[in-house]
């Protein structure tokens, strides 16, 4: 008598996830947030120490996923997968409600965030290499998407002329404002702040407060000698970082 074959590891793998999200994802307290700190460890590449994880988190192929310790996830955030690429998330990271993080299909991809970054309500990752420095802000549905698509075939529909990759980077110290919007191929420059709802179609330099669509440098952080501005200079343009 022949043995039946076993399942294929990715398929196994994804069988685990499934399960174990479906026992314990949903249980409330502190109880639950032991189990899947405990359990989780099974279908995760990496969780750290003091780990939060809420309830109702949804993780699709999470073999992918690295937490580091205390890192605070919220009710109904989303991390998915598609391919072999990793998502790495470092020490006391939070990521708040409604959080979606995608990794598209493909091999070699990467989605990084820094350690004690804070991404806010409802933002959106979706793309193959992004970058997020360490101690950043990022506001209330924001939209981080490094990835666009393929146009230039009018013989052919956009949907089947496929997606290009150039990456997005945000370097550390950053804040984005709530509704901010990022566009694939850009970086922000260390200690940059954008403003509420600006959306950014080119590079940001580093300790620049930048507005608009498309977002434009409209003050710098430092002197013209790069020497930081003291905070009774950068009050006065309050108003141009927060929204209305």
């Amino acid at each position: 008598m022949t043995a039946a074959n076993p399942l294929p590891q990715s398929r196994w793998t994804h069988y685990k996830e499934a399960i174990l999200t479906t026992l314990v994802g949903w249980v409330p307290l502190s109880v639950g947030t032991v189990l899947r700190r405990l359990l989780y460890r099974a279908i995760l590449a990496r969780v750290g120490a003091a780990v939060e994880i809420r309830p109702g988190v949804e993780l699709i192929n999470a073999d992918c996923l690295e937490l580091g310790d205390r890192v605070k996830i919220d009710r109904h955030v989303r991390i998915r997968n598609i391919g072999q690429n990793t998502i790495r998330i470092g020490d006391r990271v939070t990521l708040n409600r409604g959080v979606d993080i995608k990794m598209h299909s493909g091999n070699g991809g990467q989605i990084e965030i820094g350690q004690q970054t804070a991404i806010g309500p409802y933002t959106c990752l979706s793309g193959r290499q992004i970058s997020i420095g360490r101690d950043c802000l990022i506001a209330p549905q924001v939209g981080i998407f490094a990835s666009s698509h393929v146009f230039t075939d009018l013989t052919r529909s956009i949907r089947e002329q496929g997606q290009s990759y150039k990456g997005i980077v945000i370097e550390n110290n950053c804040w984005l404002g709530s509704g901010v919007k990022v566009l694939d191929g850009v970086t922000i420059g260390e200690g940059s702040i954008i403003g509420a709802n600006a959306v950014v179609t080119k590079d940001i330099p580093a300790y620049s407060i930048a507005t608009g669509i498309p977002a434009k440098v409209v003050r710098r952080r430092v002197n013209e000698n790069d020497t930081k501005l003291h905070t009774s200079e950068l009050s006065a343009i309050t108003a141009l970082i927060s929204p209305p």
